[in-house]
């Protein structure tokens, strides 16, 4: 079986994870500001844990998003500075598909709705079934209101969208079973990671870029006065007011 390095950033939890020989290990840390310190340390540990050189690993599976921002930029730099000193290909795993495989891995759920917090009041969400093939795509990944999120059919639901837009699902039938604490986690990167390997779905590390959902992050100061400016206007219209 194929060696595979993992990591993943997109959260407030960084971790690393290295899969041989049937082993997963993994380290972790949180606090999404110090992701960039503290992930090179955590490969180092995995490896020498391991007794192998980052030469022999067959690929390097990385979150590829939705996420924070920083966070993936994060893994996707990382990413590519390892690939590139060992000459490695990559394998990048969307974020909600690594939630997914872990819903699997706690409760045995093949239909799971995997809903990310992506603030500014909206969720980065997707839907999987798992069959004899793999995984299938039943909702691609998209970032909308929690209100907007429709599952198909009966779904193991997970991650911290959940708690964040409480009242939002509070209506749904996957809320009550829902497991908010279930997040993306390098462990089940590694393990996607090592089936892409298998099936040859690597890139060269020049492809190894982020998932954006969302276009922009934040509005400038003259941004934010324009949009400011127009919704004034707006309600001066509405109240018939020149």
């Amino acid at each position: 079986m194929s060696i595979i390095l993992a990591i993943e950033t997109s959260t407030e939890l960084a971790s690393a994870a290295l899969l041989y020989n049937g082993q997963l290990i993994t380290r972790e840390s949180a606090g999404v500001q110090t992701h960039s310190e503290t992930i090179l340390p955590m490969v180092q540990q995995l490896l020498a844990e391991g007794g192998i050189a980052l030469s022999r690993c067959d690929a390097i599976a990385f979150g590829v998003g939705p996420g924070s921002f920083t966070g993936v930029r994060t893994a996707c730099g990382v990413v590519q500075g390892l690939a590139f000193g060992a000459e490695l290909p990559v394998a990048p795993i969307v974020t909600l598909a690594a939630m997914a495989q872990a819903a699997l891995e706690a409760t045995s759920a093949r239909d799971v709705l995997a809903i990310l917090d992506a603030r500014m009041g909206e969720v980065y969400w997707a839907q999987y079934r798992h069959d004899a093939h793999g995984w299938q795509e039943l909702v691609a990944p998209c970032l909308s209101s929690a209100r907007e999120v429709a599952a198909r059919g009966a779904v193991q639901a997970c991650g911290n969208g959940l708690t964040a837009y409480v009242d939002d699902f509070a209506a749904q039938p996957f809320a009550a079973s829902g497991l908010p604490l279930l997040m993306p986690h390098a462990a089940q990167v590694a393990t996607l990671g090592q089936i892409a390997v298998a099936q040859g779905r690597t890139v060269p590390l020049q492809e190894a870029q982020p998932m954006y959902l969302r276009n922009k992050v934040a509005l400038t100061t003259a941004e934010r006065q324009v949009r400011d400016l127009l919704k004034d206007a707006d309600k001066r219209a509405a109240k018939g007011v020149a």
